[in-house]
C-alpha cells in the first residue's frame, strides 16, 4: 500500500502516510483480537464456576488474561516475530517459504510444519465469523426490551442472515466498504477502552491483577480446573497470528504503532473494567445473600440507554473481524497454491488498483457452509468457544517452530541463542495447546477434523503430483537432443509463435512431442516456458524472466513469481520494456498445455481411495489458462493417460 502513496513534499507527509497505514491496520489486523472481550473473560470465568466464584478467582482469571496479552501478543508477536519476516511478509506460509529456502535438503520439515499451520488456519477461518458475530448478536439478550422479543432461535436466525450477507458480498468490489474498516475499529477500541476505564473505579483493587503471582497461584491452586480456565483464557489472544500475516500490507511500524497506541491499552482497560464490574457484582450478591452468577459482563457494563448502540457497533466490529479472516483465507489459499500445497483455484480480482484484493469462489462457499453448520449446530457462543482455542494454539506452536528454523538457519544464529529466545514461547504455546486439548469433547474436535481433512488434501495432492511428474519425466527426452534431431530433419513449418508450458524446461514437453507426432508441424518460433514460484512474496519485473536460446527453433523461458504474485504469462512474454520480455506478439501466439487423463489403480501408486481424491482435486482444479491469465481461445491441450 505504501508504494502507491504520493512522494512526500513536506516533513509532515511521512507522518500522514504512517497515520493512514496505522488506521488501515487497526481495521484489518486487529479485528479478531479486538472482538475477543465480547466472550473471553466470561468464558474463562465460567470454567472456574463449578464450586462458586470468589474474588481471588476473578483476580486470578483476569491476571491470566492480562499476561496472555503481554507475553503472547506483545512480546512474542509484536516484538519478536515481526522481525522474523520474509521481505516484509509474515504469517505461517511466509515463514515456511523462508525456512524452506534456508534448510536445503531438510526443507521438507519446514514444508510439513507449514502445511499443518495452514490446515489449522482453515479451522480458525470457519470458527471466527461464527463465534464473533454470534457473540455480538447475543448482546441483544442483555437489553430488557429485546429479551422478551428475541429468543435463542431469533439470535441464531439474525446471525445466519448477517453471515450469509457477509459471504455474498465477497464477490463484489469491496474496497469502498473496506475504507470504513479502520475508522469503525478506531471507534470500537475507543468505546471498549472507555467503557472499561469507567468501571475500574468500581473496584480499583483490580489493578493488582498485573501482579503475575495471581495468575500463577490460580493455576497452581486449581488443578485440572486451572487448565480448563487456561484454555478459555487463550480466547483473549485469538487473532494474534493476523499481526504478522497482514504485516506485508501495512508495514511493521504501523502495525506496532496501532497495537501500542490504541489496541493494547483498550483491551487492557476493557478486561480490567470487566473484572472490576464482576467484583462489584460479587460484593452486591454477598450483601444481598444471593448466589453470584456469571453474566455477559461486556454488554452489561454499558448503561441501559447505551447498550443498543454498543450491540450495533459490536456487530459491525465482528463483521469486520470476520471479513479479515475470510480475506486471510483467500490469501493463504493463493500462497498454498503457489507453493504447490493445493491445486489451482479460480481467483478473481476484486480491485483494479490493489492486486492483493482477491476472491476465491470455491473457498468462499466452503467457508460459508462450514460457518452456517457451526452456528446451527452449536447455537450459542459459549458452546462454540471450546472449539476455538485448539486451531489458534496449534498454529502458534507451528509458528514458534518455524521461527526457530528461521533464526537458526536463515539468520545464522548459534543454536543456544535461538533456543534461548524461542523455547520459552514454545513452552507457553504448548501449555496453552495442552489446556485446549482438554476441551476436545466439548467442541474442540471440530478444528482438528477440519485440519485433518485439509492435511489429507495437501498430502494427496503433493503425492499425486509427484507420480504424474515422474511419469512425464520417464517419457520425455532432453530438449537439446530434440533440437539437434529437428535441425537435421526439419518438419513442416507454420508461422507464428508456440508457447509450450512445462515444469522442466530442460526436457521436451509432452505437448510438443504430441504436436510433432500428430500434427507433424513446428512453429516458426517455439518457447519452452516454465512457471516457478520463489520462496519470497514478490519478485520484481527485472528478475521475473530468464531466457536461454537453444537454437534457431527453440528458446527456454523461466518465469519466476513470488508466492503472493498473480501470474500473467502472456503479459510477461509480450513485455518489451527494457528488453526484459520475450517480445511475443499476442495475435500470432498459441499456447500448448499438457493435460493428462488420470486412471486409478489399486496396484500402482497411491491406494485406490486416495486415487479418487486426487482425481477429484485434479478435475476440479482451476484451468491453467485462468490461473496463468492465458486467453482460452489461444490454448491447445494435448496429453495421454496416466495411472495414479
Amino acid at each position: 500500500m505504501s508504494a502507491g502513496l504520493p512522494a512526500p513534499d513536506s516533513a509532515a507527509a511521512p507522518s500522514r502516510a504512517t497515520l493512514a497505514l496505522t488506521i488501515g491496520a487497526i481495521g484489518v489486523v486487529f479485528g479478531d483480537i479486538g472482538t475477543s472481550p465480547l466472550y473471553a473473560f466470561r468464558e474463562a470465568l465460567q470454567q472456574s464456576a463449578g464450586n462458586g466464584i470468589d474474588g481471588g478467582e476473578i483476580i486470578g482469571v483476569l491476571s491470566l488474561a492480562l499476561w496472555a496479552l503481554i507475553l503472547v501478543v506483545t512480546v512474542k508477536y509484536v516484538l519478536l516475530l515481526m522481525r522474523a519476516d520474509n521481505q516484509g511478509e509474515g504469517g505461517v506460509l511466509a515463514l515456511t517459504a523462508l525456512a524452506r529456502r534456508s534448510m536445503g535438503p531438510r526443507a521438507g520439515v519446514a514444508l510439513a510444519l507449514g502445511s499443518i499451520g495452514a490446515a489449522l488456519f482453515y479451522g480458525d477461518a470457519i470458527i471466527t465469523p461464527a463465534l464473533s458475530v454470534l457473540s455480538a448478536v447475543e448482546g441483544l439478550r442483555t437489553i430488557p426490551a429485546a429479551h422478551a422479543l428475541i429468543g435463542p432461535q431469533g439470535i441464531v436466525a439474525i446471525t445466519v442472515v448477517i453471515l450469509v450477507a457477509l459471504f455474498f458480498i465477497q464477490m463484489r468490489r469491496t474496497e469502498r466498504v473496506s475504507a470504513l474498516f479502520g475508522p469503525v475499529c478506531v471507534v470500537w477500541f475507543l468505546a471498549i477502552g472507555g467503557l472499561g476505564l469507567v468501571h475500574i473505579a468500581d473496584e480499583p483493587g483490580v489493578l493488582g491483577a498485573f501482579n503475575p503471582a495471581h495468575a500463577m497461584l490460580f493455576v497452581a491452586g486449581h488443578g485440572l480446573v486451572g487448565l480448563f480456565v487456561l484454555g478459555a483464557v487463550f480466547l483473549t489472544v485469538t487473532g494474534a497470528e493476523a499481526l504478522t500475516a497482514d504485516m506485508g500490507h501495512f508495514g511493521r511500524f504501523p502495525v506496532q504503532l496501532g497495537w501500542f497506541a490504541l489496541v493494547f491499552p483498550a483491551l487492557l482497560l476493557n478486561y480490567l473494567g470487566q473484572g472490576a464490574f464482576a467484583l462489584k457484582s460479587l460484593e452486591a450478591a454477598a450483601a444481598a445473600n444471593q448466589q453470584f452468577i456469571n453474566r455477559d459482563w461486556f454488554f452489561e457494563m454499558a448503561p441501559g440507554p447505551w447498550r443498543v448502540a454498543l450491540v450495533i457497533i459490536a456487530t459491525f466490529a465482528t463483521i469486520i473481524a470476520s471479513q479479515a479472516v475470510i480475506t486471510g483465507a483467500y490469501s493463504l489459499t493463493q500462497q498454498a497454491t503457489q507453493l504447490g500445497l493445493l491445486p489451482r483455484m479460480r481467483i478473481r480480482q476484486t480491485s483494479a488498483d490493489h492486486s492483493g484484493q482477491i476472491y476465491l469462489p470455491s473457498i468462499n462457499w466452503m467457508l460459508l457452509g462450514g460457518v452456517l453448520l457451526l452456528v446451527i449446530e452449536f447455537r450459542t457462543s459459549t458452546a462454540m468457544a471450546a472449539a476455538y482455542g485448539i486451531a489458534v494454539t496449534g498454529t502458534m506452536v507451528v509458528t514458534s517452530c518455524l521461527a526457530y528454523i528461521v533464526l537458526r538457519y536463515h539468520r545464522k544464529w548459534p543454536r543456544w541463542r535461538a533456543l534461548l529466545l524461542v523455547v520459552p514461547f514454545l513452552v507457553l504455546d504448548v501449555v496453552f495447546f495442552g489446556a485446549n486439548i482438554l476441551r476436545v469433547i466439548e467442541g474442540g474436535w471440530l478444528p482438528l477434523v477440519v485440519a485433518a481433512l485439509i492435511g489429507l488434501l495437501i498430502v494427496t495432492w503433493r503425492r499425486g503430483r509427484k507420480i504424474v511428474s515422474a511419469f512425464e519425466a520417464r517419457g520425455s527426452i532432453p530438449l537439446a537432443d530434440l533440437a539437434a534431431a529437428l535441425a537435421k530433419r526439419p518438419p513442416e513449418r507454420v508461422e507464428g509463435t508456440a508457447v509450450f508450458l512445462t515444469a522442466n524446461p530442460a526436457n521436451t514437453p509432452g505437448a510438443l512431442l504430441h504436436n510433432l507426432k500428430h500434427n507433424k508441424v513446428l512453429h516458426g518460433r517455439n518457447l519452452i516456458v516454465s512457471v516457478r514460484t520463489a520462496d519470497r512474496p514478490l519478485v520484481s519485473e527485472a528478475d521475473r524472466m530468464k531466457i536461454e536460446r537453444i537454437d534457431d527453433n527453440f528458446s527456454t523461458v523461466v518465469l519466476t513469481y513470488g508466492f503472493m504474485d498473480t501470474p500473467n504469462v502472456p503479459a510477461d512474454l509480450a513485455d518489451k520494456r527494457g528488453g526484459a520480455g520475450a517480445g511475443v506478439d499476442p495475435m500470432t501466439t498459441s499456447y500448448f498445455i499438457g493435460r493428462n487423463t488420470l486412471k486409478p489403480s489399486a496396484d500402482e501408486g497411491m491406494p485406490l481411495w486416495q486415487d479418487r481424491i486426487f482425481m477429484f482435486l485434479q478435475r476440479n482444479a482451476s484451468d491453467p489458462t485462468d490461473f496463468l491469465n492465458i486467453p482460452p481461445g489461444k490454448v491447445l491441450e494435448l496429453g495421454e493417460q496416466v495411472t495414479v
